[in-house]
């Protein structure tokens, strides 16, 4: 079945031989082209980053948003851009 976008897709991990049909959950896939994860945290910390690089080199897609709600205006460092 064709979507625009899923909510808590999982994403599959192997390693050392072993899968994992759900290591992680992204927040938002969108098309197979666009991964948003979405925070509600003081600051954003190099973590957050590792996170969404991780989900878009595992997904095999090569543009993540990575969104934190917790400030006055997304715009004044709410959400960062990130290309493979």
């Amino acid at each position: 079945m064709r979507y625009l976008f899923k909510v808590q897709a999982p994403l599959p991990v192997a390693y050392k031989g072993v899968r994992l049909d759900c290591g992680y959950r992204i927040d938002i896939i969108v098309e197979k082209k666009l991964i948003i994860e979405l925070k509600v945290v003081e600051k954003l910390l190099p973590i957050h980053i590792a996170q969404i690089l991780t989900y878009m080199k595992l997904a095999n897609v090569s543009v993540g948003l990575l969104m934190n709600f917790n400030v006055q205006l997304l715009k004044d460092g709410g959400i960062k851009r990130y290309v493979l």
